[in-house]
């Protein structure tokens, strides 16, 4: 039963992920702090174990959107290399960062972020150009801050690199496109960072690795990355702003009921 829960949010968060441009982290990780504490999982494990879990499901799902973003073109894998070099880096120091953090406050910091990303979309404010494409060294610095905000977080990282990229003048579609193969260094730097920093942790549910929840891993996975293209179509047929305001103000609820 508890796997087909996760059968179905896998469903849902990729369905949401296509309509809106976000990574499914965003849905991921909140759905299953709620699931685990139904679950009945130890309070102070289980948010950690959400983000380390999401982070999991993204290093599945980020393939085929790399992997469709590539055959159009617009990943700028130079950009790419080197903000992967401090993307690795970050999303360590991130995980280490979060196994210090009790879970009630890193529920309030999730919650804040969630708001944020919130009033973000609902008034779609993006940053102006201003500079030019960064060098090398700047990509790294800028890698290793977004993977480790991401590895808190729980996310992909994309709504903090096409922000960035877009600032440094890298057009939205190759911003978009190089966001999402950033994701997967975050993803799998994050999950195995994870793994490593709950492999001694107690108490922990069974068929764990870690912080990572292997059926909720499986599930989630299986099912968002068919859903994802299904909510890639549909957002065409709907009103982007529309819908981007809707998922703001559930993005606001979630996050008001984790500073609660």
């Amino acid at each position: 039963m508890e796997f087909l829960v996760y059968l179905v949010l896998g469903g849902f968060a990729g369905t949401l992920a296509g309509l809106f441009g976000v990574g499914g982290g965003m849905i991921i990780v909140p759905v299953l702090v709620y699931s685990f504490t139904l679950q009945g999982f130890a309070p102070e494990v289980l948010t950690h174990m959400a983000v380390g879990t999401s982070l999991a499901t993204i290093a599945f799902t980020s393939v085929n959107a790399i992997r469709a973003h590539h055959l159009k073109g617009a990943v700028r894998w130079s950009l790419f290399l080197w903000m992967a070099l401090g993307i690795v880096f970050g999303t360590v120091l991130g995980a280490m960062t979060a196994a210090v953090i009790q879970g009630a406050i890193l529920q309030k910091i999730i919650g804040v972020f969630a708001i944020a990303v919130a009033i973000q979309m609902a008034f779609d404010l993006r940053p102006k150009a201003s500079s030019d494409v960064p060098g090398k060294p700047a990509l790294t610095v800028a890698g290793g801050v977004i993977g480790w905000a991401s590895a808190i977080f729980g996310i992909g990282g994309g709504s903090l690199t096409v922000p960035f990229l877009v600032w440094r003048s890298v057009p939205m579609q190759q911003a978009v496109a190089t966001s999402s193969a950033c994701g997967l260094p975050i993803a799998l730097a994050g999950a195995a960072s994870f793994v490593w920093t709950g492999w001694a942790v107690t108490p922990l549910p069974d068929w764990s690795l870690g912080y990572v929840y292997l059926p909720a891993m499986i599930g989630i996975a299986a099912t968002s990355m068919l859903f994802a293209g299904f909510g890639a179509r549909l957002a065409h047929r709907l009103s982007q702003q529309l819908l981007k305001r809707l998922f703001a103000l559930l993005l606001v609820g979630v996050g008001i009921n984790f500073l609660m």
